[in-house]
């Protein structure tokens, strides 16, 4: 038989509640949002940081290395240059000083319209010293003071100068062309210009050609006399034109008539 007395145990409400707090409270502390983030951030700045100053040391040498390239581009020695040639012929001596600019490409450009070029004639030639070849390095003199007055101070150190001389010179002796080169070259050496003795020379005369001659007699002809003298020519001829470096068909020929030779130069087609 059941008794009617029996007790019911009885959990107070107050005791209920607070167990259900103790079994949903976390047992770490709890933290919010920002301070879980805060050190990702910090993290990140720093980072951003290094990147900013990595990307202006990069700028800032950039920026140094452009200026001085760019610098030294539009600095004088680079844009203005000047050369000398001075031509030994049979009846004259000839100084030319020639003034050029490099363009975008760093090529140079000569223009014969403008003043960019000077030139200078003595008389006698350089084979007139065959019984005196001290006396040719003597008559550069005027010459080499005609040049200092045309180009600057500055650049005489980087100016080159050539002496080539031409047939009358070729018609002496090996010998005495010899002894009168080495005259000149003492004179070219202590010019202030820039100068190599192989830069002093009697430069070969061209063979004189048809177009009926074959191509194995023009080669032959070329190598047994060289071609110096007439490419030279025609080189600055067209060059002048305008036409050198383009179709072949529109360069032209010429016919120079010195004072002991001839040459004749055009394209064998």
């Amino acid at each position: 038989m059941r008794r009617s007395n029996a007790r019911v145990p009885v959990v107070d409400s107050q005791q209920k509640m607070d167990s259900t707090k103790l079994q949903f409270r976390p047992n770490a502390p709890r933290s919010n949002f920002f301070s879980r983030i805060s050190p990702v951030t910090t993290k990140n700045s720093k980072g951003n940081l290094w990147i900013f100053v990595a990307v202006a040391i990069i700028l800032v040498v950039f920026c140094y290395i452009f200026n001085i390239t760019g610098g030294s581009q539009n600095s004088p020695v680079s844009k203005r240059s000047f050369r000398i040639i001075i031509d030994g012929g049979s009846t004259g001596t000839r100084i030319h000083v020639f003034e050029f600019v490099n363009n975008e490409w760093g090529l140079p450009v000569f223009d014969f319209g403008k003043d960019e070029l000077a030139t200078m004639r003595v008389s006698p030639g350089l084979s007139s010293f065959a019984e005196d070849p001290e006396g040719a390095g003597r008559s550069l003199g005027e010459l080499l003071e005609f040049g200092r007055g045309r180009v600057p101070k500055e650049y005489w150190g980087e100016t080159e100068i050539r002496l080539m001389a031409t047939a009358g010179l070729r018609r002496l002796d090996v010998y005495v062309q010899e002894r009168v080169l080495e005259s000149c070259r003492r004179v070219l050496r202590s010019s202030d210009f820039k100068f190599r003795d192989d830069w002093a020379s009697v430069i070969t005369d061209f063979c004189f050609t048809l177009a009926s001659l074959s191509r194995s007699l023009m080669l032959d002809c070329m190598i047994s006399l060289g071609s110096d003298e007439g490419i030279y020519a025609w080189v600055a001829a067209n060059y002048a034109l305008g036409t050198l470096g383009g179709d072949p068909h529109q360069t032209t020929g010429i016919v120079e008539l010195g004072g002991a030779s001839a040459q004749v130069q055009f394209p064998f087609l």
